[in-house]
């Protein structure tokens, strides 16, 4: 019994088959490619980056740089510049991708460098070199709400839940803890992965709104999160592991890519102010809280029954339809917005009108002009087979908040970048946080956000034996 006990303790850190976990569709036909050394990077003009799709590690907003590589990124690509023998420059090509497809990216050939911004383990079957260390000892620490239940050991968290986006290191950490639990006959501390649309900086936003009860994450990435979320409380006495190292990535076969890049890290110093941009973008930024209050819940059930009537008409499942109504209006019938926004969905008049809807002040006319809209976009601009429905429907928020015209020319240039089009969570939305800003990109992130807090608590949320859900 003890034995199968450990067994079990084991196994519940492990993360889901990466095929459950992707962000958006798959990619076909990726080839491995020849290796590339400095001096084939040198001969195209081009260092291709694999970065972690994170906003906490890339990104730029309007031309500011809010991700923690961007820096040191630019510093190495003036630093290969300054040592150019042969008056080559060389410019950075930054590729997005999942955290935990980034290794394999790179084996493929279609990087040259991995620049991770997190701890990122390498598994057996990662036939790659590591950098010097950028940053040593790194703490894997618990954070929570402040204002939750304080814990003064790691032994306390038996039995408990930790909410951990894909590709988190804690993972690994808690394969050791969880071992040294069922030693001493204690329950394990249970795994959440989160959906795939949630990166570091997502969960650490919803802990902070008291949708999720905590998470773990590396001492500085909370630390920075932090300065911009104020009611995270970063529990520094529970460290779950801190034998980390941060690092880079190259593929075995570019020695001299290698090389060129522990010399650069012995002398590389962060500009102190390496996150003023940061902190000026992300404090301006609406933050989620919880959509599952009392009152937020009591509101809800008032108008379940039309969000579920109308979801159901127009084939989306009514729990979309809530976060959006959240996020609108939180659930209140009588708001009133700018350019004539009314109402529990927000929708425009002439929105409505031209789907064939008047008096949006009803309750019943407001929900169905919403869901006849977000059914008229999706069937006009999202209607691929090439999305899934997870980034259909995100595309479809964006299309109203945006207009569908607009998310669609934001699509075209995402594929001219080599992006993927076909994917808004952190690959077309880079797009929109570059050109627009963060609107439409923390519109459809809050949406998504509330929708998933719904969808944990779906059978709280349905009369027993009511499963209107339509995907």
């Amino acid at each position: 019994m003890s034995r199968l006990l450990l067994i079990l303790c084991l196994l519940v850190a492990l993360p889901l088959p990466v095929s459950a976990r992707l962000a958006g569709p798959p990619e076909v036909g990726s080839q491995t490619r020849s290796a590339r050394d400095l001096s084939a990077i040198r001969a195209s003009g081009e260092l291709r980056v694999l970065v972690n799709q994170s906003r906490n590690s890339s990104g730029l907003v309007k031309g500011q740089s809010i991700g923690v590589e961007y820096h040191r990124l630019r510093a190495f690509e003036q630093y290969l510049n300054r040592n150019a023998r042969d008056g080559r420059s060389i410019t950075l090509k930054i590729i997005p991708k999942a955290k935990d497809q980034l290794l394999g990216a790179l084996q493929r050939g279609e990087g040259d460098l991995v620049a991770p911004g997190e701890l990122l383990s390498v598994r057996a079957g990662h036939d790659v070199s590591a950098s010097a260390a950028i940053r040593r000892q790194v703490p894997l620490v618990l954070v929570s709400k402040q204002g939750n239940r304080h814990y003064r050991s790691l032994e306390q968290l038996a039995g408990r839940s930790l909410s951990l986006p894909a590709g988190s290191a804690v993972g690994e950490a808690l394969r050791r803890i969880n071992q040294q639990l069922a030693e001493r006959k204690l329950p394990p501390i249970v795994v959440e992965w989160v959906d795939p649309s949630l990166a570091v900086e997502d969960v650490l936003e919803m802990v902070q709104a008291g949708i999720f009860e905590r998470t773990a994450v590396e001492l500085p990435i909370a630390e920075r999160w932090a300065k911009v979320m104020p009611r995270l409380r970063v529990d520094k006495h529970l460290v779950l592991a801190r034998d980390g190292e941060m690092k880079w990535f190259v593929r075995p076969d570019a020695p001299m890519l290698r090389a060129s890049i522990d010399r650069f890290f012995s002398s590389y110093q962060a500009p102190a102010d390496q996150d003023s941009a940061f902190q000026r973008v992300y404090r301006r930024l609406y933050k989620v809280h919880s959509p599952l209050g009392r009152t937020e819940r009591q509101r809800l059930e008032k108008v379940r029954p039309v969000l579920q009537k109308h979801a159901e008409q127009q084939g989306f499942d009514w729990l979309l339809l809530a976060a959006l109504a959240f996020k609108e209006s939180t659930l209140n019938p009588a708001a009133r917005g700018a350019s004539g926004a009314t109402g529990l969905m927000q929708i425009t008049p002439a929105a409505a009108r031209s789907v064939g809807v008047s008096n949006i002040t009803q309750v019943d006319a407001n929900v169905q002009a919403s869901s006849k809209y977000l059914a008229m976009i999706r069937r006009n601009f999202f209607n691929s087979p090439q999305l899934n429905e997870r980034e259909r429907m995100a595309f479809v928020l964006a299309g109203y908040n945006l207009g569908p015209q607009r998310v669609q020319s934001l699509r075209a240039e995402a594929r001219r970048r080599g992006l993927n089009p076909n994917q808004w969570f952190f690959q077309v939305e880079r797009v929109a946080m570059e050109q627009m800003g963060m609107g439409v990109v923390s519109y459809v992130n809050s949406v998504n956000k509330y929708y998933l807090a719904y969808d944990r608590e779906r059978y709280l949320l349905e009369p027993q034996g009511q499963r209107l859900t339509v995907k």
